[in-house]
């Protein structure tokens, strides 16, 4: 109230008179403070649901850790827990985010002299690995999914071996998220289906 009078800031932080208003900007305005309001009402719950169900599970591995000295799960913390009939599940996984080293810039010279030594050679589909692999739209960045294609190429030559061992040791893990995944099925031989917790792919 300004005055006496309803006022509303504009988009550039100006009071404008609610009375000066289109109605249709007065209603796509409340629509839209509708819709946040119980899009942080669901955010929170999320955000609520994610820590409740890391206690509960915590709270249940330390009692397994109390009665049979050891936790569950491997080093990365990825596990799974089924209810006692096999119908509901829910998996933690860690995914690591992998950044890579000076390194990988050897491993590209090494590649680029097998590939111009065998010239005819080699394979047209190696060659689209590679110019996958390290050719992308942002300076200084690569294409992860082709480089790990590489590696799992077997190629007798010294120079690959040595650029795979390059790769291998550019690698490095700077971070990781955990992810949190709901599974049901209605049988015990039916297919594992996913609870949607994420509103993209409700």
């Amino acid at each position: 109230m300004i005055g006496g009078t309803p006022h509303m800031q504009d988009g550039k932080g100006r009071w404008q008179p609610v009375s000066t208003i289109k109605a249709q900007d007065l209603l796509e305005h409340e629509t839209v403070c509708k819709i946040i309001g119980h899009a942080e009402e669901l955010s929170a719950q999320v955000t609520r649901f994610k820590q409740h169900t890391f206690d509960d599970l915590g709270d249940f591995e330390a009692l397994l850790a109390q009665e049979y000295e050891m936790t569950r799960g491997g080093q990365k913390g990825n596990k799974t827990f089924l209810s006692f009939d096999g119908l509901k599940k829910v998996q933690i996984a860690v995914q690591d985010h992998i950044d890579f080293g000076p390194q990988l810039q050897v491993a590209k010279e090494l590649i680029d002299d097998c590939l111009n030594e065998w010239a005819a050679e080699a394979n047209d589909n190696l060659r689209a690995i590679v110019i996958r692999a390290f050719n992308t739209d942002k300076p200084g960045q690569v294409n992860r999914a082709e480089i790990f294609m590489l590696l799992r190429l077997e190629i007798d030559d010294a120079r690959w071996t040595r650029a795979m061992d390059a790769i291998r040791d550019a690698m490095r893990v700077v971070g990781s998220k955990t992810y949190v995944r709901c599974y049901r099925r209605e049988t015990q031989e039916s297919p594992w289906q996913a609870i949607t917790i994420d509103l993209a792919k409700a």
